[in-house]
């Protein structure tokens, strides 16, 4: 699989905030005009992002697949882009959809999906271990989405994300959710994103048109073989 879709400069202020009817204690966010899906529906880039979701909605979730870590060797090709964009296209088809941001080195998903006040996220569930509850997750953030954030970024996020309770997390909410979709820092910084990829045991490469080396997706491919993750297909960004 190799789509393109263009990306736009981030305007985390494009959208108001999305209140919560009726007077609920709903987060309110604001929406960036990165997610092509509600802010360009017509774009061509929309209609990439469709096309990606029907192509996983046919093959993917048919299987009775629930989960999709999105991953690239380096920062900079738009992975937490394709992430939400997913996300969102997901929801939209009606299916209960949960986005995590697993980067905790640079998470990116709060610019795109700004919260209007500071939330608790991955990182404070995986710090209280057993005791972790699933508060932290952000229901109906738009229609059929919820929200995990990363929490922040740290010193020991290998460690959070390589324990029991990360494992435990990832099975309680594909239980709960009908799609969850996870976006990883790079693979080449970190190696935060095998040990993700490794527990949701899906996985799809973003690169990005003449910036992302063929040799380090085969090598990606490779460690996510050796893994024994599936490996899914590759979107290729083009911005």
């Amino acid at each position: 699989m190799n789509v393109t879709v263009e990306e736009r400069p981030n305007r985390p202020d494009a959208k108001p905030a999305q209140d919560g009817e009726n007077g609920d204690s709903r987060l309110k966010v604001r929406i960036s005009r990165n997610i092509l899906c509600l802010a360009q529906p017509q774009s061509d880039g929309a209609e990439v992002i469709r096309s990606l979701r029907t192509h996983l909605m046919a093959g993917h979730l048919a299987q009775g697949r629930r989960s999709l870590a999105l991953c690239a060797p380096d920062a900079g090709v738009g992975t937490t882009f394709v992430a939400v964009n997913l996300a969102v296209a997901f929801a939209q088809a009606g299916l209960n959809t949960l986005l995590i941001d697993a980067n905790l080195h640079s998470p990116g998903v709060d610019a795109l999906i700004q919260p209007d006040e500071p939330v608790p996220g991955l990182r404070q569930m995986l710090e209280a271990g057993d005791n972790a509850s699933m508060n932290a997750i952000q229901p109906d953030v738009l229609p059929n989405l919820s929200l995990l954030y990363a929490g922040g970024t740290g010193s020991h996020s290998q460690e959070l994300l390589a324990g029991k309770p990360f494992k435990r997390l990832i099975d309680e909410c594909m239980r709960d959710h009908e799609v969850t979709i996870v976006d990883t820092p790079p693979t080449k910084e970190f190696s935060d994103a095998r040990r993700i990829a490794k527990n949701l045991r899906y996985a799809m490469i973003v690169a990005r048109r003449d910036a992302t080396r063929v040799g380090d997706i085969r090598g990606l491919a490779e460690e996510f073989e050796s893994d024994r993750v599936t490996l899914i297909g590759t979107f290729l960004n083009d911005y």
